[in-house]
C-alpha cells in the first residue's frame, strides 16, 4: 500500500519546466535569435582556428625544406623548382626573379636595388596579409559575443520583472524561468568569447614567427640576386678542426 502511494505521488509531481529548451521557449524569438547568432560565431571561430593552424603548419614545414635543399641548389631558379608551386616561399623567389628580369631596364644601380627590395617587400606583405585573413573575425567575436549574451541577459531580467509585477510577488516559480534564461545567455556569450580570444592570440603569435622567417628569407634572396649568386646563407656550422698538440720541448742539456 505504501509503495502504491509513493508511485501515485511521483506520477502527480510537477515536471521540470526550467531546462534549456524550456528557457528558450519562454524567451521566444529574442532568445532563439541570440543562441543562433552565438552559435554561428562559435562555429566560425573554430573553423578559422583549424584552417589557419593547418596553413601555418604547412608554411613552417616548408621552411625546413628551404634550409635543407633550397640553398644547396646552384641557382635560385633551380632551387625554386624544388619548392611547392603554391607555397609562400616559392612566391617570394618567383617575385624576386621576376624583379631581377625587369631591373635591367633601369639605368641607375641604386634604383635597381630599390626595385628588387620593393618587389620582395610587396610579395612578403601579400603573404602576411593572406595569413592574417580571418583573424579580424576572431577579434570581433571575442569583443562582441559577451555583449550579445548580455543583451539576452537584459531581456531575461526584464521578463522576470514583468512576471513579478503581474504576480504581485517575487515567487520562485514566476522568476526562475526568466532568470535562468538570463544566466544561460551570459554563459553562452562567455563560452563563445573566450575560445575566440585565445585562438586570436595563438594564431597571431604564430603569424609573427612566420613573418620573421619571411623577412630573413627575403633578405637572403635579395643578397643572392644582387651578388649574382655569390652570397648565400650559411647552412649549419663548419666542423671545427682539432688543434694538434704542440710537441714537448726538449730538455736542456747541462
Amino acid at each position: 500500500m505504501l509503495i502504491v502511494d509513493i508511485l501515485a505521488a511521483g506520477a502527480g509531481a510537477p515536471q521540470n519546466k526550467f531546462g534549456f529548451m524550456e528557457a528558450l521557449e519562454q524567451g521566444g524569438f529574442i532568445a532563439y535569435a541570440t543562441v543562433i547568432i552565438l552559435g554561428i560565431m562559435s562555429f566560425g571561430s573554430f573553423y578559422i582556428l583549424f584552417t589557419k593552424w593547418f596553413e601555418q603548419s604547412k608554411i613552417l614545414r616548408q621552411f625546413n625544406t628551404i634550409r635543407t635543399t633550397f640553398w644547396k641548389a646552384p641557382t635560385l631558379r633551380e632551387g625554386a623548382a624544388k619548392l611547392d608551386k603554391n607555397s609562400a616561399w616559392r612566391q617570394l623567389v618567383d617575385d624576386g626573379l621576376a624583379a631581377e628580369d625587369q631591373h635591367a631596364k633601369m639605368t641607375d644601380s641604386l634604383e635597381a636595388h630599390d626595385w628588387l627590395h620593393g618587389s620582395l617587400a610587396r610579395s612578403e606583405a601579400t603573404v602576411n596579409s593572406r595569413l592574417a585573413g580571418g583573424l579580424s573575425f576572431l577579434a570581433t567575436v571575442g569583443a562582441t559575443s559577451p555583449f550579445i549574451g548580455l543583451f539576452g541577459t537584459v531581456v531575461g531580467i526584464y521578463r522576470a520583472l514583468i512576471a513579478i509585477g503581474l504576480a504581485g510577488s517575487a515567487s520562485i516559480d514566476k522568476v526562475a524561468g526568466p532568470v535562468g534564461e538570463a544566466l544561460i545567455m551570459t554563459a553562452l556569450g562567455l563560452l563563445v568569447a573566450v575560445p575566440a580570444v585565445l585562438a586570436y592570440n595563438y594564431l597571431q603569435s604564430r603569424n609573427k614567427r612566420i613573418a620573421e622567417l619571411l623577412t630573413g628569407f627575403s633578405n637572403d634572396v635579395l643578397a643572392n640576386i644582387t651578388s649574382k649568386g655569390a652570397v648565400k646563407p650559411v647552412i649549419g656550422s663548419a666542423p671545427v678542426k682539432p688543434v694538434a698538440p704542440k710537441p714537448a720541448a726538449a730538455p736542456l742539456k747541462s
